[in-house]
């Protein structure tokens, strides 16, 4: 030790060699100070050589920068000083700052971020610290969300699955369902490709037979009641998780059947305030599988229509009349008999008439599908800004989409918002609210008035005739080009026909929670839900719908429809969590009450004075009287307790029971209340001894639950039982009164049962959840029964009772099925990656019970599947050969009549006899066996290639059944005629409007398929680049739409849509942030 005393005397510099001599030091120090001049400002300085840094005055300012495991800058890692107060958090350019306190011992930062491991790391000195993490999305220690809570996955115990943000935004979507087709096993989504129209989707197969198989939306801890998921902006979503097995739903009782899907919006994370924009733009072209037969096939279709009853007489030695006799020679003479309705129509038909003979390709064929349709225009454009600090935290966001639909008069705009914020003032309290407000435009666009017609102008259009025009030499519209009255021209309807939608929706969420004590804590939750819908439809005189354009006609038509909902939900919770030792238990507590409105009205009225005015002129100004009018008004409230319990021993054994309470406003006194219980055990076999030395297996947890949910399939009013006017003579003159129920009517009114409860699924579920190879290969495996008791049905009763019919528990069905995931890192080199997952489901149902046996009617059969197709067998088309001649005569014994070119069914009893009670059978079902979803991604340095892939099979679809009576436009098929005996179609028959009698039996195919969902190729810029254009992340990739089917049976529908026409396209995106 030695003391180096400056002549100044400003300062004492001490070094010491050994902390053992810290006391000798200190006494000398004292005398030091003792003997100085009492002016001399003496300030000790001590530095410790070797162990004796415990004792080091630490102000250092401590910088670095944070990256993952792919080398990029992380914004908003939170860095702490260990055991202190002190925090920040990382930068757009993942750099941080933080002052280590003075008198820190022994400085330790801690960096965490969500998804990624947390880092200690010791200062030791330092004063620049770089850092990475490592991600933790492939272990099981992601955070899920459960309902009223979140767990950790390697704690979880039911099925649940889980679609992040990144998943979401790698496929451009314009909402939420469209964003997790195929990548949840377990979840069927069909498409809708009408702008501002959403698909369906169904949890493990089907349940109920007449009630809603629609799964519970629950965003930001609140269950939706006054609409759906579309107005989430998906770019707005942080994660979507989907209960799918009774033990997970149940804590949602009488709600949960169906499955539930959990939507947590975006939030603010503490660090630099950052700005992202995302933006795409997709162009579209509509695509038809079904090839329309042009002029020339349709002129000599339907000449063969024309023949069939001259044929028939011939074989079967009838005379009857035909409409006319076409000649088996074609002339021009007859073909211009038969489309002499049409000036137009002759013009062209004589342009095939050359020299007397004819040549159909020289006849001009109308493109009427390119009249109706145009190039798609989609920009989807969102703004978000997120930061904050561990005090305050806030995200918002808006969002412009506007979608062009590919057909005239069909587009979508959507104006969305969102804030978050959560306040933590201080460490027992925080409080915090979502809002997200919508707003859509939505122009439906055309649709024929009867159930029967056209779903859409293109369809309308598709059915004109082929050698027909649309127009005069004047530019006029033809009304009836081909001038047939049942043939009306579609082409301007997105003028004549124009049907508004307006709807505004307001989602909120506020919370506040409080630690109580160490491990207790309470959390109140309201959300509000407020929706308005505004459905304007009008329809000119010129329309199709109504007079077609008929001189001088006023029959035009306005329908104003509007609804108002608003609904809340309030959620008080309590949650214990304690540790003792091994033991980990945890308890949470709900009580719950929720309300819904619905008011709605309805306008209807005809011949406006004022056609301009649209549906705003129904008033007395413009017409004499409404043609209708309707007023409603619905509600119902829902009152709810829910216990949950955890516990867990080693991390190893793991239980969760559950039990809920439900009591709903819409049963009847008396049975209210109904209980929902659930349990689910689940095993870490990698904990064990047994295991734990096998290197290759990360995780591997075995899971089994059971739960019953009920599915709230009463409507409201059901058991309570309505009033109906009813006119009778009192004195001399008409009075009205009312009555419970008047059985003379065509439909009265179901006789109300006090006793009806809701429907009931218990399911029992057996789950395997692994890790393997170093997060190389990870997944789950899930098989499931369920059996669903107390459908409700409408049962017919003795009339006596002055009601026919009444709703009653009275059925039950049955469903097995299977869920895997499969996600695999095929490759990992330097600079290149491949990655899959595959989703693949498998699905069962089976009616067990109905009232009264099989429901023929409403094809529900015991033992078979819900929703199947029931009719005909079809075996081929009757041909003149004198094996069939012969058993067409058996069947002319017994008065049933068939001639060759007829279609040929299969007479299932084999009494020469064909009728719907005894020959129709079950010919299959409208739900698939499976389905499945495969996504191949590829990284090369910078770039990214993505292949998503769906899949459907064995399901049928109803599509094939063809009139065939030559009077309208005709899809190219293979019929039947004399000199093409085919067995795929009848004959046409001009004398026959309906077709064949048992052409149904051909509307029936196999919709299988694979289908290439989109190919994305993707560039994201290194961060020196995106730092050039004051950027800290940029990323631009182009997606290809619907490239085409790898697989269908059926050539001239897209069976992902259920139609013959889907949309193709590219899309083009960039990602960025500030």
């Amino acid at each position: 030790m030695y003391f180096n005393l400056p002549t100044s005397l400003n300062y004492i510099s001490v070094i010491v060699a050994r902390q053992k001599l810290l006391s000798v030091v200190l006494s000398a120090l004292l005398i030091l100070f003792a003997a100085a001049p009492t002016k001399a400002n003496l300030i000790p300085k001590i530095t410790y050589l070797n162990s004796s840094a415990d004792l080091k005055k630490f102000d250092d300012v401590i910088k670095g920068k944070v990256t993952d495991d792919k080398g990029e800058k992380m914004v908003g890692v939170i860095v702490k000083v260990k055991n202190t107060n002190v925090s920040t958090a990382t930068d757009a350019n993942g750099a941080f700052s933080i002052t280590i306190p003075t008198g820190t011992t022994n400085p330790t930062l801690v960096l965490s971020y969500v998804g990624y491991v947390v880092q200690e790391l010791p200062v030791n000195g330092r004063t620049t610290i770089n850092a990475q993490l490592k991600s933790s999305v492939n272990d099981l220690d992601e955070i899920v969300i459960v309902g009223y809570n979140t767990v950790k996955k390697s704690d979880l115990t039911g099925s649940v699955v889980s679609v992040g943000a990144e998943e979401i935004r790698s496929r451009p979507v314009t909402n939420a369902l469209q964003a997790i087709q195929g990548k949840a096993a377990g979840v069927d989504i069909t498409s809708n490709e009408r702008p501002g129209q959403l698909g369906s989707i169904l949890i493990r197969g089907v349940r109920s037979l007449t009630a809603s198989n629609s799964p519970l939306y629950v965003v930001d801890a609140i269950p939706l009641q006054a609409g759906g998921i579309e107005a989430i902006n998906p770019n707005d979503i942080e994660s979507i998780d989907i209960l799918k097995d009774a033990s997970a739903t149940a804590i949602y009782g009488s709600r949960g059947a169906n499955g539930v899907v959990l939507i947590t919006t975006k939030k603010g994370k503490a660090g630099r305030l950052t700005m992202d924009y995302v933006g795409t733009a997709t162009i579209e072209k509509l695509s038809d599988r079904a090839d329309m037969m042009n002029s020339g096939q349709y002129i000599e279709f339907r000449r063969d229509a024309y023949r069939r009853t001259a044929y028939l007489n011939s074989i079967n030695g009838t005379n009857t009349a035909p409409i006319y006799a076409y000649p088996i020679v074609a002339t021009q003479a007859a073909d211009r008999e038969i489309f002499k309705q049409d000036p137009n129509m002759i013009t062209n038909l004589d342009k095939g008439w050359v020299n007397g003979v004819f040549d159909g390709s020289l006849v001009p064929t109308t493109d009427w599908g390119d009249l109706v349709t145009r190039t798609g225009v989609t920009q989807d454009h969102v703004l978000s800004v997120s930061g904050g600090t561990d005090k305050i935290k806030a995200y918002s966001s808006f969002g412009y989409l506007n979608q062009e639909g590919t057909q005239l008069g069909q587009d979508f705009e959507r104006y969305s918002g969102k804030l978050s914020v959560e306040i933590n003032p201080v460490k027992w309290f925080k409080m915090g609210a979502n809002l997200s407000a919508t707003y859509g435009l939505q122009n439906y666009g055309f649709q024929a008035a009867s159930a029967s017609g056209a779903s859409s102008i293109y369809f309308a259009a598709r059915g004109m005739l082929p050698l027909a025009i649309p127009f005069d030499a004047n530019g006029n519209r033809i009304n009836l080009p081909g001038g047939d009255i049942n043939i009306q021209n579609p082409v301007l309807e997105a003028d004549y026909n124009i049907n508004l939608r307006k709807s505004l929706r307001t989602l909120g969420s506020v919370y506040a929670e409080i630690n109580i004590l160490k491990d207790l804590k309470y959390r109140v939750n309201f959300g509000p839900d407020f929706s308005n819908f505004y459905n304007g439809r009008y329809q000119d005189a010129k329309s199709v719908n109504r007079d077609a354009g008929v001189p001088g006609s006023i029959n035009n038509y306005a329908q104003l429809n509007q609804s108002s909902r608003f609904a809340y939900t309030l959620d008080h919770l309590l949650y214990y969590d304690k540790t003792i030792g091994k033991h980990n238990f945890g308890v949470t507590l709900l009580q719950s009450s929720s309300s819904f409105r619905d008011e709605s009205s309805s306008l209807t009225g005809s011949k406006i004075s004022l056609p301009n005015s649209l549906w705003y002129g129904l008033n007395t100004a413009n017409i004499t009287g409404l043609d209708g009018f309707n007023t409603d008004l619905r509600r119902s409230t829902l009152v709810s307790y829910m216990a949950r319990a955890n516990y867990s021993f080693n991390s190893k054994y793991l239980l969760t029971a559950s039990a809920r309470w439900d009591g709903a406003s819409q049963l009847a006194a008396g049975n209210k209340w109904d209980f929902f219980p659930s349990a689910a055990i689940a095993w870490r076999l990698d904990q064990e001894d047994f295991l734990k030395n096998i290197k290759w297996i990360d995780q591997l947890k075995l899971r089994l639950g059971v739960g019953s949910t009920g599915n709230s399939s009463v409507d409201i009013g059901s058991t309570l039982g309505l009033l109906q006017p009813l006119t009778y003579t009192f004195g001399s003159s008409a009075q009205t009164g009312y009555v419970s129920s008047d059985a003379s009517l065509a439909s009265p009114i179901p006789l109300p049962n006090k006793l009806l409860g809701w429907e009931k699924t218990l399911q029992y579920n057996l789950g395997l959840d692994f890790d393997l190879i170093k997060g190389r290969v990870s997944g789950s495996l899930d098989v499931y029964k369920s059996k669903t008791t107390d459908l409700i049905l409408l049962k017919k009763i003795a009339s006596v009772n002055g009601y026919t019919t009444s709703y009653d528990n009275v059925g039950s069905t049955k469903n097995k099925g299977l869920d895997l995931t499969i996600n695999t890192v095929n490759v990992k080199a330097k600079d290149f990656t491949w990655e899959s997952t595959l989703n693949f489901s498998m699905s069962k149902d089976e009616i067990v019970k109905l009232d009264n046996g099989d429901m023929v009617n409403d094809r529900f059969f015991i033992g078979q599947r819900n929703g199947v197709a029931y009719d005909f067998v079809k075996e081929g088309i009757w041909q003149n050969t004198p094996e069939d001649l012969a058993e067409i005569a058996k069947y002319k014994l017994n008065g049933v009549v068939f001639s060759p070119g007829n279609v040929k069914v299969r007479d299932l009893n084999g009494d020469y006899k064909i009728d719907a009670n005894n020959d129709r059978q079950v010919l299959g079902h409208y739900n698939p066996s499976w389905t499945g979803g495969l996504t191949n991604t590829f990284g090369y340095k910078g770039f990214d290639l993505s292949i998503f892939i769906i899949a459907r099979y064995n399901f049928l679809i109803q599509t094939g059944a063809e009139a065939l009576q030559g009077r309208f436009a005709q899809r190219v098929v293979d019929y039947w005629t004399p000199t093409n005996p085919t067995n795929s179609y009848p004959a046409p028959n001009y004398a026959s409007a309906s077709g064949d009698q048992y052409i149904s039996a051909l509307n029936y195919q196999d919709a299988s398929f694979i289908k290439i969902r989109n190919i994305s190729l993707g560039y994201n810029f290194t961060s020196n680049i995106a730092k050039k254009l004051t950027l800290s992340r940029l990323r631009v990739y182009a997606q290809a739409i619907n490239p085409g089917l790898i697989y269908s049976n059926v050539s001239w529908i897209d069976p992902d849509l259920g139609g013959s026409t889907f949309n193709r396209g590219f899309v083009f995106g960039i990602n960025a942030s500030f």
